[in-house]
């Protein structure tokens, strides 16, 4: 899953995000999500989210089963 549907992200799930300072390179960052921040059902860059950690970015992957 690519992170663009609000739906498919629930608290607690295991992403790749990438944050502000790496939307250039893409690097991904992962973790846990804390809470979601994207209040729209659907984004086309990917649904914001805060991970466990306090770090804040777009979903890009939604790592199945976890």
């Amino acid at each position: 899953m690519d992170g663009k549907k609000r739906s498919d992200i629930t608290p607690g799930c295991r992403v790749a995000i990438v944050l502000k300072k790496d939307q250039r390179t893409g690097a991904l960052t992962t973790g846990r999500v804390k809470d979601i921040l994207t209040k729209s059902p659907t984004h086309p860059h990917g649904i914001k989210v805060r991970l466990e950690s306090g770090e804040v970015g777009r979903v890009k992957e939604i790592y199945a089963g976890d």
